[in-house]
């Protein structure tokens, strides 16, 4: 948060207005392993933010804690996309999602086994779209409780996730 506001980042935990902060950051950073918790701390975020991330950091174990509960469009999109060492899942507390927010967000995240828990009730266009695409060591899915869904919101979600023992229970 200090590249954004400098002396004033303790004071800070909003990115609002600050669209595509962090983009592409560490982009094939291929020797990050871990990141601290306290990494991210933004709870409020603008569009784009956080997006691709960690892009292809294929050493990657460890994921920072996402605190943010206000998203906006795109933000947290294809975050871990190749991120092949990451095993464990970040906790997502955002229960109100905006589109295309957590799109591919761990796709082809070979070594995730658990996803986390998708507390939303409320989906807007392809926000879940191809989230654990191709995370093939993936045997469990979270529940899905959404029951307001828009279009693309669940659109490959689970594609090519071979390991996966069980689907998840849809809403009628």
């Amino acid at each position: 948060m200090s590249l954004l506001f400098g002396d004033d980042a303790m004071n800070n935990n909003s990115l609002s207005g600050k669209d595509y902060a962090f983009y592409h950051l560490f982009d094939g950073c291929t020797t990050i392993i871990q990141v601290s918790d306290t990494f991210l701390p933004a709870t409020t975020l603008a569009n784009s933010c956080y997006s691709r991330m960690f892009y292809n950091c294929n050493s990657l174990t460890t994921a920072p804690e996402l605190p943010a509960t206000t998203l906006a469009n795109s933000c947290y999109s294809r975050m871990f996309w190749g991120c092949t060492s990451l095993t464990t899942a970040p906790e997502l507390p955002a229960t109100t999602l905006s589109k295309e927010c957590y799109e591919h967000m761990f796709q082809g995240c070979t070594s995730l086994k658990t996803a986390p828990e998708l507390p939303s009730t409320t989906l807007h266009s392809g926000c879940y779209n191809g989230m654990f695409e191709s995370c093939t060591s993936l045997t469990t899915a979270p529940e899905l409780p959404a029951t307001t869904l828009s279009e693309n919101c669940y659109y490959y979600m689970f594609c090519n996730c071979t390991s996966l023992i069980s689907a998840p229970e849809l809403p009628v």
